[in-house]
């Protein structure tokens, strides 16, 4: 009955919008205004709604999509204009906009909140099914004795991550009211994040990666929304049980953000039409988030009780010094293997620009979301540098003094360019160092970048990786490869191995490599 009544609502919607409430039909409106939105990644799934949104009210949207923490930095930039926003909350920028009223108004338009999800063999082996009275205590127990292993996404890339960090602190803290840094209690967190095995960048990406990798991984901490999604999976060889820990998670709202004064008016139609009970429907059927207009009723995969919002810092330096305790402190550290291109079409612009990418995550980019991506304290960091063959391969584990940050800028500006190009030579000798070191120290994050202006044109080629990538591919499980197009690079070729590996190509063609190399810092 559920899958008729949304499969009829889904039909009908168009239907729905183009019939006042009166019954009488009403014209489609074409746009007569165009208004800048800057949203979230996650936002993308409503794009089948908005021609019917134009149609609507007379609005067309042009929107970008970024990450929370990177809108809310670009939010900030006195010369960045955008007349609406759209993430997930508006808590960071909120705190961010302390000396400037970025917002004018904003509106709740779809709940989800962000919990933890475990697989149903251990809810029942731990009496936790349909259990009302489970605490982040009882979850903080099973990871810290090894029982409970999960998956998360970068707190610095996205927002489930983030909101789940802020949840497990003020959780721990056992804080009524908002959060200081002076709250946390570094070696509970220490030991919580210990059970941390797959991170990613974004939220759709880990859902993808748990699947990849589901016998190896107890929970998930994501999106409600995400995790429904994931139980309704087909690849999911066990059922998830959602958990709603009793003091609360940080709940996304998904607000819509009035930053334009002279828009207002078209600020209220666009939100008469979210909250319109048509779109809600629309949106509950189709993503899973729960609708916030009260005429539409909650549907049957949700459970029934209230989601309780965990208090949040009240100061941007209080959550920026939780994130970055978090990642130089907290979590499992990461070693990255960086594979980059030295041969001669590098030569110029290209050698340029990677020196620059490379310095950038040194520590040169001085922007907040610059220092969330440069190298972290604990890492360990290994060049492969290759032209028609390996050239170098050099190894640095990052100090908090920054010493080794120096040194690894020193020895990129160092780097010339000449030959040919070996590319899956390259990849291979990185597997080989990867799935070694993961052997020497498995309590790490292990990942690949690639790097590459061209086509490969020396040493093995791509089916001979592929054929001995498989021949490994126990050893070399989760150990993603995140190429990155530039140049003449082979995009479906790349595309390829991404698919191949676990991994999401990054393309720097529409927008810089140094841009590139900083978003790919969140699946690593």
């Amino acid at each position: 009955m559920n899958l008729l009544r949304t499969a009829f609502l889904t039909g009908c919607f168009g239907l729905l919008l183009l019939v006042a409430a009166c019954g009488k039909p009403t014209e489609p409106k074409t746009a007569t205004n165009t208004l800048t939105l800057l949203a979230g990644s996650e936002l993308k799934d409503l794009e089948p709604m908005w021609a019917n949104l134009q149609e609507q009210t007379g609005i067309h949207l042009q929107i970008t999509y970024t990450g929370t923490l990177d809108g809310a930095e670009i939010l900030s930039d006195p010369k960045q204009h955008y007349d609406l926003a759209w993430f997930s909350h508006a808590k960071y920028l909120t705190l961010m906009q302390e000396k400037q009223k970025l917002i004018q108004a904003q509106e709740k338009i779809a709940i989800s909140p962000v919990i933890p999800a475990i697989k149903e063999s251990l809810a029942k082996k731990w009496g936790w099914l349909d259990h009302p009275q489970v605490t982040w205590t009882q979850l903080a127990e099973k990871i810290r004795s090894g029982q409970l292993t999960y998956a998360m996404t970068d707190p610095a890339a996205s927002n489930s991550g983030f909101s789940t960090v802020m949840s497990v602190q003020a959780a721990l803290a056992n804080k009524g009211d908002a959060l200081t840094a002076q709250d946390v209690d570094a070696e509970k967190l220490k030991s919580f994040f210990s059970g941390h095995v797959l991170t990613a960048g974004s939220s759709g990406f880990l859902s993808s990666l748990f699947l990849r990798n589901q016998a190896q991984v107890g929970g998930i901490f994501n999106y409600e929304a995400e995790l429904l999604k994931l139980n309704r999976n087909p690849l999911l060889q066990e059922k998830l049980v959602l958990l709603y820990p009793q003091e609360g998670t940080v709940i996304a709202d998904y607000p819509l953000l009035l930053l334009a004064k002279d828009q207002a008016a078209n600020y209220q139609k666009l939100v008469d039409y979210l909250k319109s009970a048509a779109f809600q429907q629309w949106l509950m059927d189709t993503t899973d988030r729960r609708p916030v207009n009260p005429a539409v009723a909650l549907g049957a995969q949700f459970p029934k009780g209230y989601l309780l919002d965990m208090p949040f810092p009240n100061t941007i330096a209080t959550v920026n010094e939780i994130l970055f305790a978090y990642l130089n402190e907290q979590r499992q550290p990461s070693h990255t293997y960086f594979v980059l291109d030295v041969s001669g079409s590098m030569a110029g612009s290209g050698i340029a620009a990677l020196q620059q990418a490379m310095a950038n995550l040194a520590g040169a980019d001085t922007t907040l979301t610059g220092k969330f991506a440069r190298f972290r304290n604990r890492e360990q960091v290994t060049l492969i540098t290759f032209n028609h063959q390996v050239q170098d391969i050099r190894h640095f584990t990052v100090d908090k003094e920054g010493h080794v940050l120096q040194d690894i800028d020193a020895y990129v500006n160092g780097l010339t360019t000449t030959g040919g190009t070996a590319i899956f030579s390259a990849l291979d000798v990185a597997y080989k160092q990867a799935t070694q070191a993961r052997a020497a120290d498995p309590k790490r994050f292990y990942s690949i970048v690639l790097m590459t202006d061209g086509l490969n044109e020396d040493g093995m080629s791509y089916t001979d990786f592929v054929r001995l990538y498989q021949q490994h591919a126990d050893s070399a499980a989760a150990i993603n490869t995140f190429p990155i197009i530039f140049g003449n690079a082979d995009p479906s070729q790349l595309q390829a191995l991404a698919a191949l590996t676990g991994g999401q190509v990054f393309d720097s063609r529409t927008n810089s490599l140094a841009a590139a190399f900083k978003q790919i810092r969140g699946y690593q």
